[in-house]
């Protein structure tokens, strides 16, 4: 979450107007309503449902693999002639085969003596050839039964066999279609882990400059404060996103601004060139307030020109890893050292798109808007509003910049696309959260 913003910012720098990055963008969900909220898993939830979902693919697929193994290894056995199962249907088969020789002599036997029973001329001949004859049926008439009870022997035996084949088929078929089933499982759960890592927008987490001047002369110190407001329904964790640069500074220059924080414990500097998470939250209630305070130092050698400073929340509760509250931008003037400033004039947050509508090139992509690279015309603009009343609040009390990826190779492709870029940033990296 804190890469993904912190990039997103640098970008806009580095294309100066600010106009994109106060729109509503196809990176981030909808804010959900807190009926939907109550109702849904919570993250970790989801995460574990997740991981038990993967495994469980994994060790379907293992067991498919290992089933098959187990299948070949089995077909394999039963082709063996030392298997019992296989032996028995060759020893079967033997038998049934010289039962059925055995038959075929029988039978001949008995056509033999037929022949030699017609062909006997006395009544001593025919005698002995019906005795033979006689001799020759009962022999062929228990050929016939020993190959009866060797057929079914055989038939057992086989069956047996295939029995065992069909077993060992069915055992794999447990396992054959599992992973499928566990995949869509597993896909199912990866979604709905996707759609809960999804940025969602809040408006009432609001992080807004109070006290910062609309004047600051260089050589001088200023103070102010950054008041974060959870007017949400949801219990947050934040990280309030603060960036401030001279309208003239490149990104990777020394600045003449120096700009520490304070959570109560010490001024801690706000080190880096792009925009830094300061003072963590870890729990923030709804209706809870927090106030840092900040204090800007200019360099006593800094020119006039122009300065802003940028401000947001990027926050996660027990739903959603990534939860955005707007940003807001505060534009203020460096004047020389020794200038007089309205001590009463105070920065005020920049509207979404109040701009925009001024410069009439500003929604045709790639036209030359004075110096400024456009941002999206007005239909591309989603009003963002900010809320957040009251004075007070405490301190946060832990917190400490957090370090981002390098910044310049972000500049440099918003300063190459132009038009759009920021948008394509954030939406890239948004889809990297996890």
């Amino acid at each position: 979450m804190a890469l993904r913003r912190s990039l997103a910012m640098a970008a806009a720098v580095a294309v100066i107007t600010p106009v994109a990055l106060f729109t509503a963008t196809p990176a981030f969900a909808a804010e959900s309503s807190p009926d939907r909220i109550q109702n849904q898993p919570t993250y970790a939830e989801l995460q574990k449902a997740a991981a038990d979902a993967k495994k469980a693919y994994e060790d379907a697929v293992t067991a498919k693999e290992e089933g098959l193994k187990k299948l070949e290894a089995t077909l394999d056995a039963l082709e063996s002639e030392t298997h019992p199962l296989r032996a028995a249907t060759i020893t079967a088969d033997k038998a049934a085969k010289e039962a059925a020789d055995a038959r075929t002599a029988a039978e001949k036997a008995v056509a033999d003596a037929e022949a030699e029973l017609e062909a006997a001329g006395s009544d001593t001949e025919k005698a002995e050839a019906e005795q033979a004859l006689a001799t020759a049926e009962a022999a062929l008439a228990d050929a016939e039964k020993a190959k009866k009870e060797a057929d079914a022997e055989a038939k057992e035996a086989q069956t047996a066999l295939d029995d065992a084949r069909v077993a060992a088929f069915s055992e794999y078929s447990k396992v054959q279609d599992t992973p499928e089933k566990a995949k869509k499982a597993k896909d199912a759960a990866e979604k709905a882990l996707a759609a809960a890592e999804e940025c969602v927008r809040e408006k009432g987490l609001t992080s807004l400059a109070v006290g910062l001047p609309s004047e600051v002369a260089a050589g001088t110190t200023v103070e102010f404060t950054l008041r974060v407001t959870n007017g949400t329904e949801r219990t947050l964790t934040v990280d309030p996103l603060v960036f401030v640069h001279g309208e003239d500074e490149r990104i990777g220059e020394k600045s003449a601004l120096k700009v520490e924080w304070s959570n109560g414990a010490g001024w801690q500097s706000l080190s880096g060139d792009g925009p830094r998470h300061i003072a963590h939250i870890d729990t923030m209630k709804p209706g809870e307030q927090s106030d840092v305070k900040l204090r800007m130092t200019v360099d006593s050698a800094a020119p006039a020109s122009d300065a802003f400073a940028l401000f947001a929340s990027d926050a996660s509760d027990a739903y959603n890893p990534c939860v955005l509250g707007p940003m807001k931008r505060y534009d203020f003037a460096l004047l020389p050292a020794g200038s007089e400033t309205d001590p009463a004039g105070e920065a005020k947050p920049t509207e979404p798109g109040k701009d925009d509508d001024k410069r009439p090139d500003a929604a045709t992509p790639g036209k030359d808007t004075g110096g400024k690279s456009p941002q999206g015309g007005a239909s591309q603009q989603t009003s963002r509003t900010t809320t957040g009343t009251g004075t007070g609040g405490n301190l946060a009390e832990t917190g400490a910049s957090t370090p981002i990826a390098p910044i310049a190779a972000a500049s440099a492709l918003t300063a190459a696309l132009g038009v759009g870029a920021v948008f394509a940033v954030r939406r890239r990296k948004a889809s990297g959260n996890a």
